[in-house]
């Protein structure tokens, strides 16, 4: 199916609180960058977390998606903000992107890689403060800078622990990158589910650890807000360990049943990358 995204000056997701650093989208990536280049040729073959794609079909992925990025973000920081979305399957074009990838060497992806997210930290280390709070275009349609970045952030990090748990290696887990995406994420199910015209109004709060936090989502009318204050009347309430629950809200599978509280913020998500809800 292809994305809903809402585009012009009511942003469908805002987030309230915020880790205080600089932003992290690029350091994530130059710590993957690294990783990469540490690892053989047949290591790159390994199939990943993601079906049919190996390592390798991951990093050509994310040098697609660090294209992207370094646009949107690029085109919004000079006041035009993109629309490409409106005509992009969430399901099948990555897919093509990454077959028409195959046939090229490991050093020549890994390389192809490096360029991108150079290219992509170069605009986002140009931004002024001003630039992080125009609009730019992510998959929910026109939001902030700031939550573009968050949503490419989001994406690679789900990647990275796609490579690497399956070859045996423990992710970075570090604490402003997984709240960072946690927050994002809580809100993107039921943001996709409101552009779509299925999102139920109410608040859904979840209590995580390793590291702490209270994420409270409501669905106020046409859009989602995320913030970290006392508990709603009538709220869903869950949680448990920060990584668990964010693992679980990207829809990959934990072994763990996820609880209803996170089951009732991946509908939007499933729905729109045609995968089944978290069990």
């Amino acid at each position: 199916m292809r994305l809903t995204p809402r585009y012009g000056d009511s942003p469908v997701i805002s987030i309230d609180v915020r880790a205080g650093a600089a932003h992290p989208m690029v350091g994530q990536r130059a710590r993957l960058e690294a990783f990469l280049r540490d690892l053989s040729e047949e290591e790159w073959l390994q199939p990943s977390r993601c079906a049919g794609w190996t390592v390798q079909d991951v990093v050509s992925h994310l040098t697609t998606v660090n294209g992207f990025w370094a646009l949107a973000i690029g085109a919004g920081a000079a006041g035009k903000p993109t629309r490409y979305l409106s005509t992009f399957d969430p399901v099948t074009s990555p897919a093509e992107l990454v077959e028409q990838g195959r046939g090229a060497g490991v050093a020549e992806t890994l390389e192809q890689f490096a360029a991108s997210c150079a290219g992509l930290a170069a605009v986002v280390e140009g931004l002024t403060e001003e630039d992080w709070l125009k609009p730019a275009e992510a998959p929910p349609g026109h939001l902030p800078i700031t939550l573009v970045a968050d949503h490419g952030l989001w994406d690679a990090w789900v990647h990275e622990r796609d490579i690497l748990l399956p070859l045996g290696r423990t992710p970075e887990e570090d604490g402003v990158e997984v709240l960072t995406c946690l927050r994002y994420v809580a809100a993107l199910g039921p943001a996709f589910g409101v552009c779509a015209g299925a999102a139920e109004v109410g608040s859904t709060v979840l209590e995580v650890t390793d590291p702490d936090a209270r994420i409270v989502v409501t669905v106020e009318g046409d859009a989602v807000r995320v913030h970290d204050g006392p508990v709603p009347d009538g709220a869903m309430t869950g949680g448990g360990d920060a990584v668990q629950i964010l693992e679980m809200l990207s829809l990959r599978d934990t072994a763990v049943m996820a609880p209803e509280a996170v089951r009732s913020l991946t509908a939007g998500l499933a729905l729109t990358f045609d995968q089944p809800s978290v069990v």
